[in-house]
């Protein structure tokens, strides 16, 4: 694979499986050092074998994203290692349970936005200046249709999928005039463990892979990607202006 990614250094969350773990070897193939975020020990190690096999570097950092002050200390520590960080891919999500909003528990609200949204927001405001500080910062948050469709019973993951579209808008908006770029990412029906979660009956094998996703990230990752405030559409493979319903 061409090292389009030489000497850059990427954030992945959720990188243990699924949409995550394909970018985290995708950017590793292509020469990027990958600092792989996930809650299991175990599957970061699985995660850096494989990047160790093509011939990548990775940094594993075991990490509860509800963990505010484990991020804070993620840009402190790249800052101190790195002076910079070139990628941010915003990846990891819960789906949370699927319900009627007034059933809904308190605690499952504010944990799922927590993940989905909170998050997002503290490693915005960790590693913005870090970002800043490359040649070509780069941020990809993975969102999902459901932001618009707003279906029956996926209302809080929607919520937080609309509001992580806000966040992401917004961030680009402030960083439009420096060398940081923002997108948004609508991977469409993935053969993910939580579009199982979701969608038990569906047939697995009719899905298209994270992996097959992966390079069109690392599109969006490379130096000379130049869109900002918008949304890759994978299943039409095309960036949008805004996210249209499906």
């Amino acid at each position: 694979m061409n090292k389009v990614l030489a000497g850059r250094i990427a954030v992945v969350t959720g990188a243990s499986r699924g949409i995550g773990r394909a970018s985290a070897l995708a950017f590793a193939a292509a020469g990027a050092h990958v600092v792989a975020l996930a809650r299991t020990q175990g599957a970061l190690e699985e995660l850096d074998d494989e990047i160790r096999a093509i011939g990548g570097t990775a940094t594993l950092v075991p990490v509860d994203l509800k963990d505010f002050d484990a991020l804070d200390r993620l840009g402190a520590g790249l800052n101190e290692r790195w002076g910079r960080l070139d990628i941010l891919v915003a990846n990891a999500g819960v789906l949370g349970g699927l319900a009627p909003l007034g059933h809904y528990t308190p605690k499952g609200w504010d944990d799922l936005m927590a993940v989905n949204v909170t998050a997002n927001w503290r490693l915005i405001r960790s590693l913005d200046p870090l970002l800043r500080l490359s040649d070509a910062g780069r941020a990809i948050f993975i969102s999902s249709g459901a932001a618009h469709t707003c279906r029956a019973y996926w209302g809080p993951y929607s919520v937080s999928k609309a509001a992580l579209e806000a966040l992401a808008r917004t961030y680009a908006a402030e960083t439009v005039t420096t060398p940081v770029r923002v997108m948004l990412v609508n991977p469409g029906p993935l053969r993910t463990r939580m579009r199982a979660a979701a969608m038990p009956g569906e047939d697995p094998l009719s899905l298209r892979t994270p992996e097959e996703l992966a390079p069109q990230i690392l599109r969006l990752a490379s130096p000379d990607w130049s869109e900002t405030g918008k949304i890759y559409d994978f299943p039409r493979d095309r960036v949008l202006a805004q996210q249209a319903p499906v």
